[in-house]
C-alpha cells in the first residue's frame, strides 16, 4: 500500500509538471486535423488520412520473433532519472494495471479500432523512477534490437501502456508478447514490440525508423509519417 501511494503522489507530479504539453499536443487540440469519422474520445477524426479500416491484425516487425520467457523478462528503467530501476515480471504485475479500449493506427495504411488492452500505464513506470526536470524524450528499446523515440509528453499519456493482454488474452509472441508498447495517439511504429528497456533522455536521439527517414513525431491525423 505504501508503494502504492508513492506511484499515485509521484504520478499526480508528473501530470503537473507535463499536463499543459499533453494537452496543447497535435493529437488532441490541433484545430484542423485531418481524416474522416466520427471524433474519437480526444476530438480527431476516428479515422486519420490515407489510412483503412481493417479487421484483421497484420504482423510486421524486423523478421525476428525473441521468444523470452516471463522467468527471464526484464524492463530496465534508466537514463535521467531520480531512481532507475529494473523490473522482474511479477514487479512490473504487481504495478498498477489498467484497462483501456484504443484504436491502433499503422503507418503503413491500416488501423483497427477497439482494441481492448490491458498493462501498466508508462506514467505509472515513469512515476517510479521520476524523470528528471531536462528530460525531453524517452529511447525504448526491444529485445530484437528495435529502437524507436517518443516526445516526453506523448510518452506520459494516460492511454500509452505497456501491454500484457489484448483482447482477455495474454499478448500473443508475433504482436510483441509477453509486453509491447501501445501509442493510441501516434502511429504504432512509436510502441515498441518486446519492450526489455525505457531511456529517458534530455535530447532527441533517433530509433531505427526514424534514422531510415520516418517522423520524429509521427502525428497520425497530421499525416506525419516521414521526417
Amino acid at each position: 500500500m505504501e508503494k502504492l501511494d508513492r506511484i499515485i503522489e509521484a504520478r499526480m507530479k508528473l501530470k503537473s509538471r507535463f499536463e499543459k504539453k499533453m494537452a496543447d499536443s497535435p493529437s488532441i487540440a490541433d484545430d484542423k486535423p485531418l481524416g474522416t469519422g466520427p471524433t474519437n474520445r480526444h476530438g480527431m477524426p476516428q479515422l486519420p488520412p490515407g489510412q483503412t479500416e481493417t479487421i484483421k491484425w497484420p504482423v510486421l516487425d524486423l523478421g525476428y520473433h525473441p521468444d523470452v520467457s516471463l522467468e527471464n523478462w526484464r524492463l530496465t528503467l534508466n537514463g535521467e532519472v531520480e531512481n532507475p530501476v529494473v523490473l522482474k515480471w511479477q514487479d512490473f504485475m504487481n504495478l498498477p494495471q489498467t484497462e483501456d479500449t484504443s484504436d491502433f493506427h499503422c503507418v503503413t495504411t491500416w488501423s483497427k479500432m477497439d482494441m481492448p488492452w490491458k498493462g501498466v500505464r508508462l506514467m505509472d513506470l515513469a512515476a517510479l523512477v521520476m524523470p528528471k526536470d531536462t528530460v525531453t524524450h524517452i529511447l525504448c528499446y526491444a529485445y530484437d534490437t528495435y529502437t524507436t523515440n517518443v516526445l516526453i509528453e506523448e510518452a506520459l499519456k494516460p492511454d500509452v501502456l505497456l501491454a500484457h493482454t489484448v483482447y482477455d488474452a495474454p499478448l500473443e509472441l508475433e504482436h510483441g508478447g509477453p509486453c509491447r508498447m501501445v501509442t493510441p495517439q501516434l502511429y504504432a511504429w512509436k510502441g515498441s514490440k518486446w519492450i526489455k528497456r525505457i531511456e529517458f533522455i534530455n535530447a532527441n536521439k533517433k530509433g531505427f525508423w526514424e534514422e531510415r527517414g520516418y517522423s520524429d513525431t509521427a502525428y497520425p491525423w497530421r499525416n506525419d509519417r516521414y521526417s
